[in-house]
């Protein structure tokens, strides 16, 4: 399966009727069953990065949350509607495109004293497993990479439904989200507050607000 980019090919299909569209509150079955619905979703997908959002959160000096993404990626992605195991995901993102809204900061991150981008301009996350876990609600297990240090993480998907646009492209929608001790991968710098925190947290919050169009595969 080929690395999609933002400019993959998008396949317009035949209009489906309003029988075999699923509905937005498709699941799978408390069996482990899948809903015939979302069989028809099985496919390859890329993320629409003009309605997705690939961010962090972390507390800052005990009392504010700053917050920010990484707005340049490429993405390869198969959604497999009758077995989830199946499905897999793989996100490259660019280390120099992280963006919190405040230029002097995001010179700071991109530094070495957190992702130095000079040296590592990539971070992946690819995925290894993928199970349900209740209703519209996936544990993808998967590794990712910091500064050449490799990881594992599981991120808790949850799948917010599918529609034809009115331009006839398929879209889906999953929401995830994971947190991570940031220092296991490397990112060690800190300051101390005089009340005795620490400037910023060790832990990171991973944000993944993923729209998807369907893609033709090599396109």
């Amino acid at each position: 399966m080929n690395l999609f980019t933002r400019a993959a090919s998008l396949r317009r299909p035949a209009a489906p009727t309003a029988a075999q569209l699923p509905h937005e509150s498709a699941a799978f079955a408390p069996d482990g069953m899948s809903d015939p619905a979302l069989t028809m979703l099985t496919g390859e997908w890329m993320i629409d990065s003009a309605h997705s959002r690939i961010g962090f959160s972390v507390r800052h000096a005990l009392v504010t949350t700053v917050r920010g993404a990484f707005t340049e990626y490429q993405s390869r992605l198969y959604f497999d509607g009758r077995d989830p195991s199946r499905s897999r995901a793989e996100i490259v993102l660019s280390t120099a495109s992280v963006d919190t809204g405040v230029e002097q900061r995001d010179a700071h991150l991109m530094g070495r004293d957190f992702l130095d981008a000079a040296t590592y301009p990539r971070m992946r996350f690819v995925s290894t497993a993928v199970r349900l876990v209740g209703n519209d609600v996936y544990r993808m297990a998967g590794e990712l990479t910091i500064k050449s240090i490799t990881r594992p993480v599981d991120l808790e998907l949850t799948y917010i439904g599918h529609v034809m646009d009115p331009f006839g492209y398929e879209r889906v929608g999953f929401d995830g989200t994971t947190t991570i001790n940031r220092s296991e991968w490397g990112l060690t710098y800190n300051q101390r507050l005089a009340e005795g925190g620490a400037m910023v947290s060790e832990k990171v919050r991973l944000q993944f607000d993923i729209a998807a169009i369907r893609s033709v595969p090599g396109g």
